[in-house]
């Protein structure tokens, strides 16, 4: 297993995954769910990427597939150069600390039954990763550099506010010393207050760490703070893909458009223009035809409804698809 480096440390190309609905009697497949629906990106080593959109658009399945915790059902996903999903269970494993995930909820990722210790521990204890004799020493920095006190080892996940138990989740993650690391909405259940604490401490952790994030939320503001890439997901496909600064000044894509009118502006002397989005985003597992915004877009044209916009590059580092820059 050759491992290649350059500057993107992950390469996602046309990634599909697909569940499929079954029905009747001998439970034939019907028709399919299209969670993720041919996506293209990557992000350079050291850099976070946002990925926002709507509830049910794809987002969580995305950095499940590239963590192979959800089979894709076409495309390809490089790590460092190697095809997560072409590796035999021996070589996945071997991979395996240099992937994590941190999830969105702290209170149902965490065993109840185990001191945070061993949460912390038990990973690294099984893959090795330190001498027995300095394990309990490293479990100690681990548990420092992420906010916690060394007297908590002990201690149970329910002894603990939701934000200490969401630094157990990041020092669980960061104990393996990972490359990359999918932060799945990790303070949409947190106090704002507490959020704050928790964003800089995932920015001061990347930069000591050297980590690299995908960084997926609903939270414009908070992805505005931590990303250096931001990709906008619709019903499964990216709309639009850019650097955080260009995407945030110039958004073109109708949907982007409209999310980013939703921001709330923190001088009562500047009246922004909210653009209200009419209906509900349709059914993954029946899709629109053509564009899939069509049906919600205020600019739809007669093209848009038959026929699927391609990405394109407007400017250097900025992709969008959709038929009014064709």
């Amino acid at each position: 297993m050759t491992e290649i480096r350059d500057d993107n440390i992950i390469v996602v190309k046309n990634l599909r995954t697909y569940y499929p609905i079954s029905s009747g009697l001998f439970a034939k497949v019907k028709f399919f769910v299209k969670a993720v629906d041919d996506i293209s990106f990557s992000i350079k080593r050291g850099t976070t990427m946002g990925l926002v959109g709507e509830s049910g658009c794809g987002k969580t399945t995305v950095g499940k597939t590239i963590l192979r915790l959800t089979n894709k059902t076409d495309g390809e996903i490089l790590f460092n150069g190697i095809d997560i999903h072409a590796l035999n269970r021996r070589e996945l494993k071997a991979i395996r600390p240099k992937i994590q995930i941190i999830f969105q909820d702290p209170y149902s990722s965490l065993s109840p039954r185990m001191p945070v210790g061993e949460i912390i521990g038990e990973a690294v204890r099984d893959n090795k990763l330190v001498p027995k004799e300095d394990f309990d020493d490293y479990i100690s920095k681990v548990m420092l550099d992420c906010g916690l006190q060394v007297y908590h080892k002990d201690r149970y996940p329910h002894e603990f506010s939701g934000g200490q138990r969401q630094r157990i989740c990041i020092a669980r993650a960061i104990a393996l010393n990972p490359d990359f690391i999918v932060c799945d909405e990790p303070v949409s259940a947190l106090d704002v207050s507490i959020q704050a604490q928790i964003l800089n401490l995932l920015m001061e952790l990347q930069e000591k760490y050297s980590l690299t994030y995908l960084f997926i939320s609903h939270d414009l503001s908070v992805v505005e703070h931590i990303s250096d890439t931001v990709g906008v997901m619709y019903l499964g496909s990216i709309v639009e893909y850019s650097d955080k600064k260009t995407i945030f000044g110039n958004p073109l894509h109708p949907y982007t458009q409209a999310l980013f009118s939703a921001i709330p502006v923190p001088d009562p002397d500047i009246k922004k223009e909210r653009i209200i989005l009419e209906g509900t985003m349709p059914s993954p597992a029946n899709p629109p035809s053509g564009c899939k915004f069509h049906t919600r877009c205020r600019h739809c044209m007669e093209i848009c409804k038959h026929q699927d916009p391609q990405m394109l590059e407007i400017e250097k580092g900025h992709l969008v698809a959709c038929h009014l820059y064709t």
